[in-house]
């Protein structure tokens, strides 16, 4: 039977995110600092239009790119942010299903696949499941991204270049300068950009910028889970040029299918929510946890997503992560992220008494 497994599935191992999920489950009152999505639930009239569509038979598969009106919306977002870039929307079964497909539909075995590191857990394993090879560029301590590096790291066989701001695990974005330098790097050396922007409405210090902007051949990769608390309703969707969005839509075709399609009509009514209060709050969770850590801890400052990425005061990010979890915090080893065990994550998509319950454990963790 041990010949019965492919041998893809051993090129990664299962995700530790995950397995500090299933920790959480079995501790009877953890400080649960571990959580990678919203703490506010779905607004009732998202959840009412996706009821609606339930109850009017929109049950079926719909059209594999997505229903049109969400296709039309996005679209004409898409159009109004890129003016004169001609760009397609493909509707994906969340942002996950959207790295996929790229990967699926742009990445030939043996092709190498740029990344940052610290980077989405996902990345690799997604890269080796397409036959890719992943090649990460280290941009500790300050997690900002050096084009220099990248560029020396382009070689014959470099196919894809993928980038996220806000990024997961850190919190940083990258700086207009590096964004645009970076884009135009890709189209100078013929290499396609990914950016992933789940946490593009997360952005607390300056504005978000698209590195689409300075490149009309980057895809660009979106949806509604961080933004809208909806990460169990698996919808996303990439835009891009026609002849790159083609082949990931066949893709999906032969995958997914399609996004479930209740959950499209609820991201539709969600277009027209404003959540922007909710982003200001977590911008005040944000300084909550820089003004609560920032005499114990070195701490690159978070100015994006809900991540803040501290440095352990002393030994192993793993170590200092179980001293956390035999005081019922609950947080992220840097290592499921990185190549270096250093740091750990903090999610601050909790409420304030979970975070000042988890500041007050992690400063005493420093100071003894």
């Amino acid at each position: 039977m041990k010949n019965w497994i492919a041998d893809r599935t051993a090129s990664f191992d299962s995700s530790g995110i995950r397995k500090v999920f299933d920790l959480a489950a079995n501790m009877k009152n953890p400080i649960n600092l571990s959580i990678g999505q919203p703490d506010f639930d779905v607004p009732e009239e998202i959840q009412a239009a996706c009821v609606d569509a339930i109850h009017s038979g929109k049950n079926a598969y719909s059209q594999t790119q997505g229903i049109a009106p969400l296709r039309q919306r996005l679209t004409d977002e898409v159009r109004a942010a890129f003016p004169g870039a001609d760009r397609e929307v493909l509707i994906t079964s969340g942002t996950s299903g959207g790295l996929l497909l790229s990967m699926l539909a742009l990445v030939n075995p043996g092709d190498e696949v740029i990344y940052f590191d610290p980077y989405f857990v996902m990345y690799p394993a997604l890269v080796k499941l397409a036959g890719g090879v992943p090649v990460a560029i280290d941009t500790y301590p300050d997690f900002q991204i050096d084009v220099q590096k990248v560029a020396d790291a382009i070689t014959d066989r470099t196919k894809m270049i993928l980038v996220n701001s806000p990024a997961n695990p850190s919190g940083v974005s990258a700086t207009q300068q590096q964004l645009r330098e970076l884009a135009e790097l890709a189209k100078h050396r013929n290499v396609v950009l990914v950016s992933d922007e789940i946490y593009s409405r997360f952005q607390y210090d300056e504005p978000f910028v698209s590195p689409a902007i300075y490149n009309e051949q980057a895809i660009v990769i979106d949806g509604f889970s961080k933004s809208h608390a909806m990460t169990g309703w698996r919808v996303g969707y990439i835009h891009g040029p026609a002849e790159l969005i083609a082949p990931m839509t066949k893709m999906q075709q032969f995958t997914f299918v399609c996004a479930p399609q209740p959950a499209q009509w609820g991201a539709l009514r969600a277009m027209d929510v404003d959540l922007s209060h909710h982003v200001d709050d977590y911008r005040r969770k944000r300084d909550l946890i820089i003004q609560g850590l920032g005499d114990d801890y070195e701490l690159a400052r978070p100015n994006g997503a809900f991540y803040a990425f501290p440095k352990a005061p002393s030994g192993t990010g793993s170590d200092f992560v179980t001293r956390a979890i035999a005081n019922d915090l609950l947080i992220i080893p840097g290592k499921i992220f990185s190549k270096h065990d250093t740091h750990f994550r903090i999610s601050y998509a909790a409420s304030d008494e979970t975070l000042h319950r988890g500041i007050e454990v992690l400063r005493r963790l420093a100071r003894t």
